[in-house]
């Protein structure tokens, strides 16, 4: 059985990505995923499958995203005139 791991979701491996398509369960409110540590899954940038603890601060044609979802959008924006 493989090992898990709490990572902050700031850490930039793929696992912590948007763009990475692999096993994890993300904790939105304490802003941790957590993952195996021998989990793969799939870059859908580079399309090419990746380790999910692979560091990507030197890789030149990574675009990591936070996996945060996007801010709701105001409801003052989606209500004119109010």
């Amino acid at each position: 059985m493989a090992e898990k791991l709490i990572l902050p979701a700031e850490v930039k491996v793929c696992a912590t990505c948007s763009y990475w398509d692999g096993e994890r369960q993300v904790d939105a409110e304490m802003k941790l995923v957590v993952v195996s540590d021998e989990c793969e899954g799939e870059c859908l940038v580079q399309e090419k499958t990746k380790p999910g603890l692979h560091d990507v601060r030197q890789e030149c044609s990574c675009i990591w995203e936070d996996i945060e979802p996007d801010a709701p959008a105001e409801q003052s924006a989606a209500q004119p005139g109010q």
